[in-house]
């Protein structure tokens, strides 16, 4: 395969501190980032800090979505959870509706839903969950996730317009799916670049076996994840930030 057909964007989760306790230095972040993904309150963030991250988005022009996830404050939502059809819906609607009131108050549009950790796994793997999930989403919003997976076929189910997503600090298994670690491990920069640069130039990843999978990314709008909780997340995001501004200008997308 060749390279993604799509300009490359960079989608951050931030606002995932609770109360006194910070999880990423978001404001280091910032001018690093195109797409914030806002926590809303269930496997971490709170009305306060929901309300100062968005205006520190709107502040730096970035387009911002919701993350929710399992209602796991401990885990940080990254322990799976068996939960009913209608309690995933529930908890969508519920979380989004949330960082809707703050946006709404900022005069400012949705851009999208990304589901978070172990929530977004289970979707990927599981069709009844992820078109539970879709099913939370409100009409006319799209959804973040991975391709070729239940996620986007739940989405096409659904009616949800759907984004792939591919990640600068994540791993991949041999079956192409995220390797979800409950705490971050950190990378080293120059593994960072040949992860990113791999999968924005050949659509594949090497595998944590050492195999290389296609990621069937198709048309769609590209971002690339990255994590505010990771190791040395300042450094993991400039580099994919550079290794995106290198492609886009290669490539002309402006």
């Amino acid at each position: 395969m060749g390279p993604i057909k799509q300009k490359a964007l960079i989608n951050v989760d931030l606002g995932e501190g609770y109360g006194n306790l910070k999880c990423g230095p978001d404001a280091e972040l910032l001018p690093l980032v195109d797409i914030a993904n806002v926590a809303c309150g269930f496997h971490s963030g709170d009305p306060l800090i929901m309300a100062e991250t968005v205006r520190a988005c709107k502040a730096h022009n970035i387009l911002i979505g919701a993350h929710p996830g399992l209602p796991d404050l401990q885990g940080f939502g990254r322990r799976e959870m068996k939960l009913t059809p209608e309690e995933h819906t529930a908890n969508v609607v519920y979380q989004v509706g949330a960082l809707k009131g703050f946006l709404d108050k900022e005069g400012l549009e949705m851009n999208h839903v990304k589901p978070h950790g172990t929530l977004y796994g289970m979707m990927c793997r599981d069709f009844a969950v992820a078109e539970a999930v879709m099913k939370g989403v409100p009409k006319g919003v799209k959804v973040f996730g991975l391709a070729g997976t239940e996620m986007e076929r739940a989405a096409q189910s659904v009616g949800v317009e759907f984004c792939a997503e591919m990640y600068g600090d994540v791993k991949y298994s041999k079956d192409g799916m995220l390797v979800i670690d409950r705490v971050k491990k950190p990378w080293k920069l120059e593994d960072v670049e040949k992860h990113v640069e791999q999968q924005l130039t050949t659509q594949s990843v090497t595998a944590t076996d050492g195999s290389t999978v296609y990621l069937p990314v198709k048309d769609y709008p590209i971002s690339i994840c990255c994590h505010s909780d990771s190791p040395g997340c300042v450094g993991i995001i400039s580099t994919t930030r550079a290794v995106c501004d290198r492609f886009n200008n290669e490539h002309g997308y402006s």
